[in-house]
């Protein structure tokens, strides 16, 4: 019995570095997100992006649900799906695609950097985790950090574009929490997927409907446009996910969700290189702010309910996520 205690403790811990290294790129994919869309915005109606880049997603992920031979969700996992629509898939994608026609990128990027903490609230809220003072404090302070730069980039006020970011960020912190939580038993692929076709009963009428009577701007968009709609579609809305929904499930939301701090840093990067938008010293000094409390936070007690034990043997690609699968991969 005494040997057991250290080896369950070994495999938990294997299992948070897992989720961990997932959780971060999934965060490396999601952290594009505002650039391209930046991209794509700038030629094509808002609404046509995020309605559309959702649709796309959701024809690859019946695409890989008829591949897979995936069973139906079960009733129970309606509710759940339907947060994660909800949220990630509708709500999310439209807020910051309207809002991004407005402000750049790096702006969207750092009031995007509250949405850890959001998610582990709404994980608390939820019965999913109980993370411990101390990590409601590194927490707290990384938010801090980044409605602080917000402020101090936006002369001290939020704009009508911020509290549309702002609600976005609550939109997607439901649809992880509840994604994060249904990934334990249905596996991340299989959550978002299913999630994604949940939705297309309200995608395809309001896409139809919208194409008709507002002018879209397809037919002059140019390719650069197309490239980040593209990007929106196949990275943001389906690949990231599963890398991002299996990380959840295995380290935790609270303690994986603060991974997502370091998505203001890369999407600053991102908007620099993609974009051209400067990159100044503020910036650097910002992300140095933001890794040390990351690596705080990292060290911080979250208390977690047990997991599923068919969890693990249910998810058909479990090794495709194993550590020594990125080996050859992340140097």
């Amino acid at each position: 019995m005494a040997c057991r205690a250290p080896a369950a403790a070994g495999s938990a811990r294997r299992a948070e570095n897992r989720g961990m290294l997932l959780g971060f790129v999934g965060v490396a994919m999601f952290s594009l997100t505002l650039p391209f869309t930046r991209m794509a915005v700038a030629d094509l109606d808002p609404v046509f992006v995020a309605l559309g880049r959702a649709l796309v997603a959701a024809v690859l992920g019946a695409l890989w649900l008829l591949w897979q031979r995936a069973p139906l969700p079960k009733r129970d996992d309606i509710k759940p799906l339907a947060w994660v629509a909800g949220g990630c898939i509708l709500g999310f994608p439209l807020l910051t695609s309207i809002a991004l026609r407005h402000v750049p990128a790096s702006h969207g990027a750092v009031l995007i950097g509250i949405l850890p903490l959001a998610t582990a609230a709404i994980s608390a809220l939820r019965g999913n985790d109980k993370p411990s003072p101390g990590f409601w404090l590194a927490a707290c302070t990384g938010s801090a950090i980044v409605i602080g730069y917000a402020l101090r980039q936006s002369g001290g006020h939020f704009a009508l574009a911020d509290l549309m970011l702002l609600a976005a960020v609550l939109c997607a912190a439901a649809g992880y929490a509840e994604g994060g939580k249904l990934s334990q038993t249905m596996g991340g692929e299989a959550t978002i997927c299913w999630a994604l076709l949940l939705a297309v009963p309200v995608l395809l009428p309001l896409l139809y409907w919208y194409t008709f009577t507002h002018s879209t701007g397809t037919a002059t968009a140019g390719g650069p446009a197309w490239i980040g709609f593209a990007y929106v579609s196949a990275i943001s809305m389906f690949i990231g996910f599963f890398f991002w929904y299996r990380g959840l499930a295995l380290g935790g939301i609270a303690r994986v969700g603060q991974v997502q701090l370091l998505q203001p840093v890369l999407t600053l990067f991102g908007a620099a290189a993609l974009l051209g938008e400067p990159l100044r010293l503020s910036n650097l000094l910002f992300a140095g702010a933001v890794i040390a409390v990351v690596a705080v936070g990292r060290r911080m007690r979250v208390a977690r309910p047990a997991a599923p034990p068919a969890a693990e043997e249910r998810d058909p690609h479990a090794e495709m996520y194993a550590p020594e699968s990125f080996a050859g991969q992340v140097k």
